[in-house]
């Protein structure tokens, strides 16, 4: 299966000092005043000269052991054609409503206290062998070797980064339950900790938490639908989902929840989190097209953060070849 390249070989990262605000961004583009009630736009991705950058990267894990498995090799098969984007840019620019909703930029700072060691992933549902996966069933496990890959990753506010993900294929953790014939979907639910999620506190009775997202069965085992534990070659930090995520480079990146902690393998269709609150804005697939726009902005353009790069969306963000199929 080969890799969708880009031919983008002069983007510069952006200095620390910069600032990522993209709010200001979306006026440029025209947007206007646009605030996007399931994803806020404002405050965001603040990077100032007194950013520590140890502080903004720490990962989320300090178990000596796990450390030691970082970084894991890395797949040349997925390498872009492009720099990837500066690590603390992307390390100060998340979007995690639990933490913060909308305010994006000292997202890092909120998550210190956020504890991630122990941690549990029960996986249940229509499967021959449910269980409960911890921290290090998903690193030293047979059958689920880590390795790195760079992925394109495309926001529904329109902007976009490129990352070097760690982890391994979801299909393989699946493998491991054993999903029997009726099993359709897959639904993953975030962890639920008001005390030590401001979010969760300040936004209680308006989101109907916890977090919660789901795929189509061929969605989740798909190789490129990775459970990631790593970026940048080291553990997660708090702030980009640790201690596990799911990415799915095709879909805009609320379908690629944070700080997973069951899985639920079911025979019909669940709602979603955000399709839950606007069906109209934020819709089950929500695959990255260029020609569907959001109901309130465009999703022709992406800005590429932490760079000046205006570029083209592609449709399913660059990797039509791999995953076009299912949708025929």
């Amino acid at each position: 299966m080969s890799q969708t390249r880009l031919q983008l070989d002069k983007i510069d990262p952006t200095p620390q000092q910069q600032y990522l605000n993209r709010r200001s961004f979306l006026r440029k583009l025209g947007y206007g005043s646009l605030i996007a009630a399931g994803a806020g736009v404002t405050g965001h991705g603040v990077v100032d000269a007194k950013t520590s950058q140890h502080e903004a990267l720490q990962p989320g894990l300090d178990s000596h052991e796990i450390l030691k498995r970082f970084s894991a090799p890395r797949n040349k098969k997925y390498d872009l054609d492009i720099k990837l984007t500066d690590e603390l840019v992307a390390a100060t620019h998340n979007n995690f409503y639990e933490f913060l909703p909308g305010q994006a930029g000292n997202l890092w700072r909120i998550t210190e206290n956020f504890t991630i060691d122990p941690w549990t992933i029960e996986v249940t549902g229509r499967c021959r062998r449910p269980r409960k996966f911890d921290i290090e069933d998903l690193f030293t496990l047979p059958g689920l070797d880590h390795e790195e890959r760079t992925y394109r990753f495309r926001c529904v506010e329109a902007w976009a980064m490129d990352v070097p993900w760690t982890g391994f294929e979801l299909n393989k953790l699946m493998a491991k339950v054993e999903p029997l014939s009726d099993a359709k979907f897959v639904r993953f639910v975030t962890v639920n900790r008001p005390q030590q999620m401001p979010g969760l506190r300040s936004t209680q009775g308006t989101y109907p938490w916890p977090y919660f997202e789901a795929l189509r069965m061929d969605e989740a085992m798909h190789p490129l639908t990775l459970m990631v534990t790593g970026v940048y070659g080291r553990p997660l930090p708090r702030q980009h989902g640790a201690p596990f995520r799911v990415i799915v480079p095709w879909k805009y990146g609320y379908k690629s929840p944070k700080s997973i902690v069951k899985i639920e393998l079911l025979s019909r269709q669940p709602k979603t989190f955000w399709e839950t609150m606007q069906p109209d804005e934020y819709p089950f697939l929500s695959n990255v097209n260029p020609n569907v726009p959001h109901p309130r902005w465009s999703q022709a353009f992406e800005r590429v953060i932490g760079t000046r790069v205006r570029r083209p969306t592609q449709i399913y963000n660059g990797y039509a070849k791999e995953v076009a199929q299912l949708y025929v």
